[in-house]
Formats: C-alpha cells, structure tokens, sequence
C-alpha cells in the first residue's frame, strides 16, 4: 500500500465524520478492541491524578471520558468541529473538561499540562511533522509530567505506520525518557516521563 506523502488534512477528517449528530467513524463506543486499549492506556499512567491533561485527538470524547477522573482539568483538541460537539455532549457532567478546535502542528493550544496523550494519532502526520509535534510538546510539558503514545500497528495509506510514528517521536522527545513500553497485536503503548530537570 503506497503512503500518502503529506500529513494529512481537517478536511481529510470532516469527510469521516460527515454531518452525522452522533459520529462514529471508528467505533469508538463499541469496538472491544478501543475497550481494552483505553483500559491498558489508563492502567500504564504512572500517577493516580494529574493537575492537567491534554489530549491530542480527542475525537468524539470517548477516551476524554475516562481520562476526566484521573486529572483535575482535562483539555481535549480536534480539527472537526461536528467530533468536538459530540465530545462535549458525551463530557457534559465533567465540568473540568473542555474541547477546543485546534490543527496541529499548525497551531496548539495554551497553557502547560503535565499530562499529554496522542492515542492513535501521529501516524497521520509527516516526519517533518512530527518534528514540530515533539518541539509543540516541549514547550507545553511540565518537569515531571507524563506522555502517552498509542499507536494502531494495522497496515494504513497514512504518512507512517504505527511502528514508524511511534518510533519518530521518540526519537524526537529527547527530553523524555521511555517508562513503560506494551505490544499487542493490534496496537503499541509508550509511556515517556519527563524529568524535573530536563523540561
């Protein structure tokens, strides 16, 4: 399969999700696998709490939902404004957590988070990309804080596969050091931590 040799685009993502009021493109709320991948995900955080979580990605909220417990504010960021609503509803009772549209690497948001999860995300972007991705989460990452990397390992059009993405940014985040590490079948899960010193 030949790899798309641009990141790709919003416009990419607003035709996934279309004009549906209630999206799903990827079966968030009733795959068994996004099931035990948010499971593994939430069990491989190293801390009970964070003060402030950003989530790259967030899509329709449904990972957003079970990451709200576990900080104190909870920022989720998406290119598809028709994902965000629905994220919103789904995070109604959370108050603590927010949505806001955002196109990285373009733009990111503000503030500075000691939490950050890109699940199922980097591989829709270049390397040159991923570069400034690395360089965005550098900027906005607290001394201790903590960065989660998923990645679906199942063969894509993408700019990189789950292996290539994930193994990018690693690269990249030289200010971090790799904590936990998973494999399954299906997808990967890197946990890097930042140290008091290095942020």
């Amino acid at each position: 399969m030949t790899r798309r040799d641009a990141s790709l685009t919003p416009d990419y993502f607003a035709g996934l999700y279309g004009a549906d009021p209630d999206p799903d493109p990827w079966g968030f709320t009733t795959s068994a696998y996004e099931a035990a991948k948010y499971a593994a995900t939430l069990a491989a955080l190293p801390r009970d709490r964070y003060a402030s979580g950003l989530e790259i990605g967030c899509s329709i909220g449904v990972l957003t939902q079970r990451l709200a417990p576990r900080c104190e504010t909870l920022l989720g960021v998406d290119v598809v404004e028709t994902a965000l609503s629905a994220a919103r509803a789904r995070n109604a009772a959370t108050p603590w957590v927010r949505f806001e549209p955002c196109a990285i690497p373009d733009a990111w948001p503000s503030g500075r988070f000691d939490l950050i999860v890109l699940s199922e995300v980097a591989y829709f972007f270049t390397r040159a990309d991923i570069a400034r991705i690395a360089a965005r989460i550098g900027a906005s990452i607290l001394p201790g804080g903590d960065i989660v990397l998923v990645h679906w390992l199942g063969e894509t059009d993408y700019p990189l596969s789950g292996d290539g993405a994930a193994e990018a940014l690693i690269a990249e985040v030289r200010f971090a050091q790799v904590v936990h590490q998973a494999r399954t079948d299906a997808y990967r899960l890197e946990v890097l931590h930042v140290d008091e010193a290095s942020a």
